[in-house]
């Protein structure tokens, strides 16, 4: 059985896990925030085929995250067993990144066929980097309340990628550019590789998991896997209430690029509301400790939720007043990711409780299967949110680079307001229902942890 460390970690671990996920997340804010209006607007790919090729990629991953999270796991190296595939996942993923902005350079079958491939390529590499990253974090050290304080760092370094590429990604590609779309994307994406791959280096050489080397850590197979996924009801939980918000925060997210710029027509609207979100999600990841230091952990959720469904009653109330409102629009953002930022921390303690939890229920530990589930929530929220968004797109008659019919215009606000509150509230019912990791379970759980 490993001995997991209960003792503070070391500010240098803390920021040098902090500064991975800054590399990590610049990496991925790129696909998440852009690559919809890249295909659509600049590749033009049709919007219908985006949409479904995100949702159908997520099909391979309910396959490949798990086996990705089983091969860590049985990984054995001087390294530890997560440290070298990150590595090996940025290297891979940092290549397939850059292929995805080539796209504008294919038309006709060989566009459909070479975006399908790209999109499908980039997604399994990104399990390979992602799985092990997140996966560190029980590894560390066994306290939630060191836990909490631990997922603060890389969750906002990440907040701060996400707040750059969404303010200034469209202006540093119309500079890197020089007039065309698609070559300024090609060269963001080359810039981004590097810090991507520094950052890994310093994981690499400054975070180390804390596992007593005298102990042999368990191997896992297969059927031993489907049986830790099988008994871990808290896990089915978490990926409920988890996968619901995140599906609203990305709807958010990627509608708001064509709500601005198409039903609003101020597209500047568009940096600002990315820079004050931004700026609240770390505030939120930032309070998150405190949030929990002094509050019930059973009702951190609900406050989550509230705030990112405000966005939709400030924007709901701006459209049918000051359409226009720049001031209405920060508070909007500002409410969506002051929620994000609290349920990014928090579901990433939850999932580190949940290992705990299966431990607790079946005898044994690990991390990064069920660390995998994470990997899995993020691609499966931009999944689904991009499926929506295409479908939805197609449904109301968007036309790319053309000024919209009224109706389509209703369907923007529609597709923008109402539908992420819908997926808000329910995370809010899921988590209300079936979640019990805090109080006497939760102490349960703890109390048999303490005995390892």
């Amino acid at each position: 059985m490993r001995s997991l460390a209960g003792n503070q970690l070391r500010l240098e671990t803390k920021f040098s896990y902090g500064l991975g996920a800054l590399g990590k997340d610049f990496a991925c804010s790129i696909v998440y925030i852009f690559l919809m209006y890249y295909y659509t607007d600049v590749a033009g790919v049709p919007a219908a085929f985006v949409g479904t090729l995100f949702l159908v990629a997520r099909i391979l991953d309910a396959i490949t995250d798990p086996l990705m999270g089983l091969a860590v796991d049985n990984t054995r190296s001087r390294f530890g067993k997560f440290r070298p595939w990150i590595v090996v996942g940025t290297t891979v993923n940092s290549a397939a990144l850059v292929a995805l902005f080539l796209a504008h350079e294919f038309s006709g079958s060989a566009l459909l066929l070479f975006v399908t491939l790209t999109y499908l390529l980039w997604g399994i590499t990104y399990t390979i980097m992602d799985i092990p990253f997140w996966s560190m974090v029980p590894a560390l050290s066994s306290s939630r309340e060191e836990r909490e304080k631990l997922v603060v760092w890389p969750r906002l370094f990440a907040s701060f990628a996400w707040m750059v590429m969404g303010t200034y990604g469209l202006a540093a590609v119309a500079y890197l550019g020089n007039g065309s779309e698609g070559e300024g994307f090609f060269k963001l994406s080359g810039a981004i590789v590097l810090v991507f791959m520094v950052s890994a280096a310093i994981v690499f050489s400054r975070v180390k998991e804390q596992v007593d080397a005298r102990v042999a850590p368990e191997r896992f197979n297969l059927s031993e896997v489907v049986n830790l996924v099988r008994k871990n009801d808290q896990l089915a939980s978490l990926i409920g209430c988890v996968l619901s918000f995140n599906i609203a925060t990305q709807l958010v997210g990627g509608f708001a690029i064509y709500y601005f710029t198409y039903a609003i027509g101020k597209p500047e609207l568009f940096p600002m509301f990315a820079l004050v979100s931004g700026i609240a999600e770390m505030l939120g990841v930032f309070l998150f400790p405190w949030l929990c230091r002094y509050l019930p952990r059973g009702i951190t959720w609900y406050i989550a939720s509230l705030f990112a469904m405000a966005c939709s009653f400030i924007l709901l109330a701006g459209s049918l007043l000051v359409p226009s409102s720049g001031v209405l629009v920060a508070v909007a953002g500002a409410a969506l990711k002051f929620g994000g930022g609290i349920a990014n921390g928090l579901s990433t303690v939850m999932l580190a409780d949940v290992v705990d939890y299966g431990h607790y229920k079946t005898g044994k530990r690990s991390e990064s299967i069920l660390f995998s589930v994470q990997t899995m929530l993020v691609k499966f929220a931009a999944a689904f949110s991009g499926f929506f968004i295409g479908v939805g797109l197609t449904l109301i008659g968007y036309v790319p680079n053309e000024v919209q019919t009224d109706t389509t215009v209703i369907g923007l606000r529609v597709l923008m307001i109402f539908v992420p509150a819908c997926f808000l509230i329910i995370s809010i019912w899921i988590y209300r229902c079936t979640f019990r990791l805090h109080g006497p379970l939760h102490a349960e759980v703890e109390a048999f942890m303490r005995r390892y």
